[in-house]
């Protein structure tokens, strides 16, 4: 009997995002979703509404929700910072390891 192994054959999904011109911001929705969910993870275990997270964050209830949308990308490094100052989680940024050592 023998036993084959699968080898990987073609790209990975991260090649394939990147051959498409979306890998940027599939990463940045991605990392949306995350903030939001953690957000709202912590206002749901913490029975603490919009408008208590509005007025920790110095800001209004609306941005709160712009912050859970988990489509909208568009939020800034201190909104981020905030909102793990309230989640009680360190915000970590990392650009990890690249082949390339010089951007073009």
């Amino acid at each position: 009997m023998e036993i084959r192994t699968h080898n990987c054959i073609g790209s990975s999904f991260d090649d394939f995002l990147k051959e498409e011109g979306i890998y940027e911001e599939c990463e940045a929705t991605a990392i949306k979703r995350v903030i939001a969910w953690q957000l709202q993870n912590y206002m749901d275990s913490c029975h603490v509404s919009k408008t208590e997270i509005a007025k920790r964050m110095g800001t209004s209830r609306s941005f709160v929700d712009k912050i859970l949308d988990a489509k909208n990308t568009s939020i800034t490094l201190s909104t981020i910072l905030k909102v793990g100052k309230i989640v009680g989680k360190p915000v970590r940024f990392d650009f990890g390891e690249s082949e390339a050592t010089c951007a073009a």
